[in-house]
């Protein structure tokens, strides 16, 4: 169907490429454990809308630019790089509140705490240009070149990649942040778990921007 060819593989090899642990899933497990369940799906979800964004740009030629500019590959990795250090200084560095203000907060601020984490988790993703040449090296494996059909054929194949991370994300979340409720009410171990977390994201961000094309 529109030149998609191995299927079965592409299937199996998204299988294996989501249970190996590497950034989006340290990213993932780093927010359900700071900040629980809910916190880690929002982050899954906005992990697989910049899924979404990288399969468009693959599909309509964008991606092959990028990886084909160094100066493009080189802004969005340091970009990247620095929004993760971000992240995981301001965890590091965050004040630990009261149970009952930090449960007041989140009556109140809610949906904007949610959009924070979905936005978080999209330009995690999106601004990694290691996932930039994942796709542009791994979806053509899979379509033929006298495909007439090439951008429906990767837009087809990315929507898959999409279902199955999400479906792999949603479960890493699930179980991560059974962690949170474990340690609910334990201020001091709550503060060295962001701490670690904290730490992780700036680790994250100090490999991806020393990161070679």
């Amino acid at each position: 169907m529109f030149g998609i060819t191995h299927f079965e593989f592409f299937v199996v090899a998204v299988f294996l490429l989501n249970v190996t642990p590497g950034p989006d899933t340290a990213y993932i497990v780093g927010r359900s454990v700071a900040q629980g369940r809910g916190a880690g799906l929002m982050s899954a979800l906005g992990i697989s809308a910049g899924c979404c964004v990288h399969s468009l740009a693959c599909a309509f030629g964008l991606t092959a630019l990028l990886a084909a500019s160094a100066t493009a590959f080189t802004v969005i990795k340091f970009v990247g790089a620095i929004y993760l250090i971000y992240l995981g200084v301001r965890l590091i560095f965050a004040k630990p509140a009261a149970d009952q203000a930090v449960g007041e907060a989140r009556a109140a601020g809610a949906p904007k705490s949610l959009r924070q984490l979905f936005l978080q988790g999209f330009w995690t993703n999106v601004l990694n240009p290691k996932v930039v040449l994942f796709f542009v090296s791994f979806f053509p494996q899979f379509v033929t070149t006298s495909s007439d059909h090439k951008a429906l054929a990767f837009l087809t194949l990315g929507v898959v990649f999409v279902m199955m991370s999400m479906v792999w994300n949603s479960f890493v979340a699930w179980i991560a942040g059974s962690v949170t409720r474990r340690f609910s009410g334990k201020p001091l171990v709550k503060k060295w778990l962001d701490r670690g977390v904290g730490s992780a994201f700036v680790g994250l961000g100090l490999k991806l921007a020393t990161a070679s094309r």
